[in-house]
């Protein structure tokens, strides 16, 4: 019992949830979880490196450094006979950037809340709705599922400056994702576009719109024991070229990024995580590091 108690820690650390981008690379998204459960995340990140920017605006050469801790809440449940997650991921961010403004180099900082992301998460196949006695049978073999990302424009925006925490619009990412177990390794991967509604107080007075990103990610798992597993990651994503008021920018994303997670079971409820993640090639500048710390608890014991 207290192995599977271990190994259900383990499992629930797919939901592991940080401020989400299309760029996001999340192993064990799709692997089965008891139904039922309840759990609180923490997470801390660093993100340090170039930004993108509308090109129609007098910054370039523009770095920066972000620091984001992000509070999150997921739910268990069975959806049709399998299993389901269902999770609110609320970010804070703190931003402090340098650039040249017209050849003059200008310093920026800005903190606040950033846009909220409601996270759906349902299994299609190999994940059968079990409860935490059941669960200590259960062997993967193929999982297919399907997640919904959905960020809200409640983050804190100001439209008379370029660089916000808050994006002041909508998006939507479908994703359709398979993992496949062969003992101790699993191999996963997965497929998403992000739609994205238009801002339409883009420094005022301008509406920016931007064109959906295609991603796709893989991940090589590996178990080490019922405490401990290990990740390599990897995703390409392309797409998302902005226009504002109808003058289109040359924006266009393609960009590879590579990354990693260690994960390790303290006792049977709660877990770390540590994550890195780095360009690999970029077109467009935005090519920066990652490194994350993150704590879970899940309930009941």
């Amino acid at each position: 019992m207290p192995e599977l108690r271990l190994a259900i820690a383990l499992l629930a650390c797919s939901l592991w949830l940080r401020p989400v981008h299309a760029q996001q690379m999340d192993p064990r998204s799709y692997s089965n979880v008891p139904i039922g459960l309840d759990f609180l995340l923490a997470a801390y990140a660093h993100q340090e490196g170039d930004v993108l920017l509308d090109p129609s605006v007098p910054i370039k050469d523009l770095s920066a450094k972000v620091d984001t801790a992000a509070v999150s809440y997921v739910h268990t449940l069975a959806v049709r006979g399998q299993s389901a997650t269902i999770g609110l991921i609320v970010p804070y961010a703190s931003i402090s950037g340098n650039g040249l403004v017209e050849g003059l180099s200008r310093n920026v900082t800005r903190a606040g809340f950033g846009d909220p992301t409601l996270r759906l998460t349902f299994n299609l196949l190999g994940a059968p709705a079990l409860s935490v006695k059941q669960f200590s049978a259960y062997r993967q073999d193929r999982i297919v599922g399907l997640t919904m990302l959905v960020t809200a424009p409640l983050g804190h925006y100001d439209p008379e400056r370029l660089i916000n925490v808050g994006t002041n619009r909508w998006s939507f990412k479908p994703e359709l994702g398979v993992s496949r177990a062969f003992g101790n390794w699993t191999l996963e991967g997965a497929f998403g576009v992000t739609f994205f509604t238009d801002n339409d107080e883009f420094l005022v007075s301008h509406t920016k719109h931007q064109d959906p990103l295609y991603a796709v990610r893989g991940h090589v798992i590996y178990n080490f024991n019922p405490r401990l597993w290990g990740s390599l990651d990897a995703t390409f994503y392309e797409g998302s070229r902005s226009s504002v008021d109808g003058a289109t920018n040359d924006d266009l994303q393609q960009n590879t990024r590579w990354g990693t997670n260690l994960s390790f079971a303290v006792n049977r409820n709660n877990s770390l995580k540590l994550y890195f993640s780095s360009g690999v090639s970029s077109r467009t500048g935005t090519d920066f590091d990652t490194l994350g710390l993150a704590w879970q608890y899940r309930w009941p014991d």
